[in-house]
């Protein structure tokens, strides 16, 4: 692996002591690895740096783009670690896979990821609750204006440190209009455009006030499935309940997280659809305990409204430690910043 150095770091000059805005400072290197002739070259350490694109670069037209999102954590014994990184390597290539694309072999990723981390390590922050983002992605690059897959692909990791994706609790609305996914379709992987999707509707939703959207199923508009970015979890009648992982919903990692450590807490789970008027009638009897959100960047989100059909429901202001999504999140992050015992073995140490 070829590796190149960057003398001057502008990490000196960040304030670690305030919330760092998610995705504004990046590290000083990347991981940069070309696929020509239909083999994967040598990956590269690169300082990180703008790069130059023909405008018939086949990405910026067809949209062939996948990527992944993972952290890397820091304990106060100067230790490091990843959270289930394996998940996310068989998800990313589960995503080429269904966008055409070739897979990314083991070594590259994991050595190329450690590598990079061991240059960057002084990047990871360790203040609970605050990790690198690593940001594992793949673009099409042939300059054929064909409308088909790509012969050339670069796939590129880098890393920008973070706090939690949100800071607050959010208001988001049900969309009975506009759809994220559809059966057959690729709401089940990481690709690029399923998020450029969903910026129109979102917007909307923002200009009347709320945060997100809880997105609903695209043939009726009345099976509740994602919220924004996040899986969604209900807590009603003292029972978890979130949409299966099908082929119109991603398997987040967070979200098989939250699971397992329910089902091992003697927490009560169903894996079901549960549809608008359902919610809808659960709310109007005071039955809805929670709402929250889940995921790599946001890890749990806390919902404190929402709307359905134009009526605003405000759900119990429960204290921070009574709720079930804080015990979550402390579960998970007291595992990701090595506090508690991983009975799961999802704590991947790095020895660099």
């Amino acid at each position: 692996m070829r590796v190149e150095t960057r003398k001057l770091s502008p990490r000196e000059k960040l304030n670690w002591d305030i919330d760092i805005p998610f995705g504004k400072y990046f590290s000083d290197h990347l991981l940069y690895c070309e696929y020509r002739n239909e083999k994967w070259k040598e990956p590269i350490i690169k300082n990180f740096s703008k790069f130059s694109f023909s405008p018939n670069t086949l990405v910026c037209h067809y949209g062939q783009a996948i990527f992944e999102g993972m952290k890397a954590f820091k304990d106060k014994n100067q230790k490091f670690f990843l959270f289930r990184p394996l998940e996310n390597f068989h998800r990313l290539n589960i995503s080429a896979k269904r966008l055409e694309m070739p897979p990314i072999p083991y070594h590259i990723f994991f050595e190329g990821l450690i590598t990079l981390l061991k240059m960057d390590k002084n990047w990871i922050p360790s203040k609970y609750g605050y990790s690198l983002y690593l940001r594992p992605f793949m673009f099409a690059t042939d300059g054929l204006l064909s409308a088909n897959p790509s012969s050339n692909y670069i796939f590129l990791i880098i890393c920008t440190p973070v706090n939690n994706y949100y800071s607050k609790s959010l208001k988001v609305k049900i969309e009975q209009k506009y759809s994220r996914s559809s059966p057959g379709g690729i709401g089940f992987i990481k690709a690029a455009g399923n998020y450029a999707a969903s910026f129109f509707p979102t917007q909307k939703a923002k200009e009347e006030g709320y945060d997100q959207i809880l997105w609903t199923d695209s043939a009726t508009h009345s099976i509740i499935e994602e919220s924004g970015t996040m899986n969604v979890f209900f807590y009603i009648n003292n029972c978890l309940i979130t949409p299966p992982a099908d082929d119109k919903i991603l398997n987040g990692i967070t979200r098989r997280s939250i699971l397992d450590i329910a089902k091992r807490n003697k927490i009560k789970v169903e894996e079901r659809y549960l549809s608008v008027e359902e919610l809808h009638f659960y709310l109007n009897k005071n039955l809805v305990s929670e709402i929250f959100g889940s995921g790599t960047a946001v890890l749990i989100n806390y919902l404190k409204l929402i709307n359905i059909q134009n009526k605003n429901y405000i759900l119990p202001s429960l204290k921070k430690n009574l709720r079930i999504s804080s015990f979550f999140q402390k579960y998970i992050l007291d595992i990701q910043h090595n506090l508690s015992k991983d009975k799961f073995n999802w704590r991947y140490h790095l020895d660099i």
